[in-house]
């Protein structure tokens, strides 16, 4: 029996997921170990491909993505035409999860061999929030020295986004601040 005063407990290997379906979050994932598993072009197309195609399945739009070989970062809401879907967010991440583990392990003959750690979750409450968390995640590949411009990343949204968002907004974006934002990073 748990004091209902108390806080729940939430062990420090499984962050609690708070994901209702009309929220923005921004989701952060590693693989086990830190392992970059999905190196080369078609490890990352395919990671990349499956998010995207799991997220339009399941009714999420991603505004913006990153995806790393031992990685990845999306903000994403529900679409309006999908806000009485039964399908989570957390239960997308499940499937991102376990397709690409099925095929990394596949191509590696490693069956069984854990490939995701986990994902960590951010509601996006507040304009600002969402923003920077929006100018993050579209510069993430320069933040790990992979582009001097993010829009030259093919695992991004950034070049997408410089193509479809309009000059100001575009503008807006990446003037924010995102020194001080707090993400689970560390890859």
């Amino acid at each position: 029996m748990t004091d209902s005063n108390q806080p729940p407990v939430h062990w420090l290997h499984a962050p609690p997921h708070r994901l209702e379906p009309k929220g923005t979050y921004m989701i952060t994932s590693g693989t086990y170990l830190k392992e970059h598993l999905f190196r080369g072009k078609q490890r990352l197309d395919f990671l990349h491909d499956t998010l995207l195609k799991t997220a339009i399945e399941q009714g999420w739009q991603l505004e913006a993505w990153a995806v790393f070989p031992n990685h990845y970062h999306f903000i994403a809401r529900r679409l309006p035409s999908h806000f009485d879907s039964t399908t989570t967010l957390k239960e997308m991440v499940s499937q991102v999860h376990q397709e690409t583990s099925n095929w990394v392990n596949q191509q590696d003959e490693s069956q069984g061999r854990k490939v995701w750690h986990n994902f960590w979750d951010s509601t996006l409450t507040y304009e600002k929030s969402w923003i920077a968390r929006l100018n993050y995640v579209h510069g993430n590949p320069v933040k790990h020295g992979l582009v001097k411009l993010a829009r030259d990343y093919p695992w991004c949204s950034a070049a997408w986004f410089e193509r479809v968002a309009a000059a100001s907004w575009l503008k807006t974006v990446y003037a924010f601040k995102t020194d001080r934002l707090k993400i689970e990073d560390d890859f």
